[in-house]
């Protein structure tokens, strides 16, 4: 979510953040180190990019990361946590795969070729599967897993819990073509970012009935077909174990396992110095920055992460049910603060980020928070003092009761607990309480944030190649007033959902960004998610892992990942 979670992701960027910073992608593929220093140039991936034939058979990766999920179905809502997807990348079929300038290329593992065939009177894709392709049951991957998914993900039955049906509810039919390994795809309506479809595929059997949507892949991952499968899931131990699938039909991977291993954030840094882990995201954060660069044999990799970091404010509950409230909130908090203590250390522009869908500089952007984008205490206060909220002592009142919300963190992330004491210090100028509540790391998303049980929450949104359409779910509205999917903050509206779907569906690259910046006019005034800045990837690593990293928006090749030679 991910957040560092959903990945019910967020911004499509290959940008960084201020026009004085130069983006090394234009060089290509992400060559050289990312160690920005003043001028530095930001690199748009960083991950020790080398051939195979230098990188060495065997060994075992191991690889930190902050939680332990339960969903392993990427489209449950459940389970659309970054976690999941950076595991299950290395074990299940993507039809396409993006470089680090976000661009969109086939998959030749899955696809022999996939192209729009017509688009009158309708669009039509059609998809050409690598015949070679198998599940790990032996079953091959043909046109009837594709149509399995979209029955599932189309929003036709609501005892299919998805993260979002954005795409393919513009599905009319998923059809057979001249073989099983024909897939033919026609849209009802016009969807420009189609390539975003199908990805992660899971098998048909994973989308069958709402019981194995919701509970086959609980705890479990029974099906693959990745260069790796599934070892071993230990709850007790929170490691998951994959080993090489010497039933792979590409090239064979180069490590014989990849151990993921969740723990808290601040544990695994510690657990990395002391030479436990070969890789482990670091976050934002200066001291552990400078903890993982001082470890021998080590570094830091860094690019431009195509994520943002924000608040997402829970609307459906308490005061923040009432808008003026929630403006009051964003009006109250100084996001330039906060990005400058988050990012202290790590010369990296403390730029307030101020667009849902588009990076700074990115095509596209435009500044859309206007005057509810700025630090505004005055006039948050005569917001509340509107919507009956008065002062009384240093805390304001209404029918007897405190102005007060809770502000719910993960433990173990001390990014996260900073971030509630500069806001709480903040809000209090305005007369709100705000109470920290650390809660365990694997419960954040699961009990927390997904089932709406808090205020506001921290975290990040992880991008995507199609800031459009992999945005909708994240904003849209639920019109029974009960199934929000993966918007947290649980407002909206009808023009938001509106302007989305023009974007969405428009094949004119110019007119999609323009009904872009038309739904997120409308949501900075709907104070859903309240954007802070675009983060850093951070990343270390052992210096001689080759193919791993700071990887920005390139797709991993997780068969090429090894140590050098």
């Amino acid at each position: 979510m991910k957040a560092t979670h959903p990945v019910v992701a967020a911004v499509a960027a290959v940008a960084a953040v201020t026009a004085a910073l130069s983006l090394a992608a234009c060089g290509g593929g992400g060559a050289g180190r990312a160690r920005p220093s003043g001028d530095a140039v930001i690199m748009a991936s960083d991950l020790n990019p080398m051939p195979r034939d230098r990188v060495g058979d065997g060994g075992t990766l191991r690889w930190g990361v902050n939680e332990f999920p339960a969903q392993w179905n990427r489209h449950h809502v459940d389970g659309h946590l970054a976690v999941a997807a950076t595991i299950s990348d290395a074990l299940l079929p993507r039809p396409f795969v993006s470089d680090d300038r976000a661009r969109m290329s086939v998959n030749r593992a899955y696809l022999i070729d996939a192209r729009v065939t017509a688009t009158t009177p309708k669009q039509v894709v059609t998809y050409k599967l690598n015949p070679l392709a198998r599940w790990s049951d032996g079953k091959p991957v043909t046109w009837a897993d594709y149509r399995a998914q979209w029955q599932a993900l189309d929003g036709g039955d609501p005892a299919f819990h998805i993260a979002s049906s954005t795409g393919y509810q513009d599905i009319e039919q998923v059809a057979r073509g001249r073989d099983d390994y024909e897939v033919v795809v026609t849209f009802a309506r016009p969807f420009g970012d189609w390539q975003a479809l199908f990805g992660p595929l899971l098998p048909a059997s994973a989308n069958a009935t709402p019981e194995a949507f919701d509970t086959a892949w609980l705890n479990r991952i029974p099906v693959t077909a990745g260069p790796f499968k599934v070892e071993s899931l230990d709850q007790t131990a929170k490691t998951v174990t994959l080993v090489r699938d010497d039933s792979w039909w590409g090239d064979r991977a180069k490590l014989d396992r990849i151990v993921f291993r969740a723990a808290e954030q601040d544990s695994l840094i510690g657990m990395f110095g002391n030479g436990e882990l070969d890789l482990a995201d670091i976050g934002p954060s200066a001291p552990d920055h400078a903890r993982a660069a001082a470890t021998p044999g080590a570094e830091v990799r860094q690019a431009a992460a195509p994520d943002f970091r924000h608040f997402t404010l829970n609307g459906s509950r308490g005061p923040l049910r009432d808008i003026r409230v929630r403006q009051a909130v964003q009006l109250g908090l100084d996001r330039e603060a906060i990005a400058r203590s988050d990012l202290r250390g790590l010369d990296w522009p403390s730029t307030p980020l101020n667009s849902h869908f588009f990076m700074n500089t990115q095509q596209g952007y435009r500044d859309n928070a206007g005057e509810l984008g700025v630090h505004d205490p005055a006039r948050a206060g005569r917001l509340l003092d509107e919507a009956g909220w008065r002062l009384d002592g240093s805390v304001r009142r209404k029918d007897g009761h405190p102005l007060e919300l809770r502000f719910v963190v993960p433990s173990g992330v001390q990014l996260s607990k900073s971030e509630g004491e500069l806001a709480q210090s903040m809000l209090a100028r305005i007369g709100m309480k705000l109470t920290i509540q650390a809660v365990p790391s694997d419960d954040f998303f699961a009990k927390y944030v997904i089932p709406g049980n808090f205020d506001i929450a921290p975290f990040a949104y992880i991008g995507t190649p199609f800031p459009v359409s992999s945005n909708y779910g994240v904003y849209a509205h639920a019109s029974d007033g009960k199934t929000w999917n993966a918007n947290f903050g649980r407002t909206g509206s009808a023009a938001i959902d509106a302007a989305m779907a023009r974007a969405a569906r428009s094949l004119d690259p110019l007119r999609a960004r323009a009904e872009a910046n038309t739904a997120d006019r409308l949501i900075w005034k709907q104070v859903n998610v309240l954007p802070l800045y675009q983060r850093p990837q951070l990343v270390a690593a052992r210096q001689n892992l080759a193919n791993a990293g700071a990887r920005g928006f390139q797709m991993l090749r997780y068969q090429d990942m090894g140590f050098s030679r």
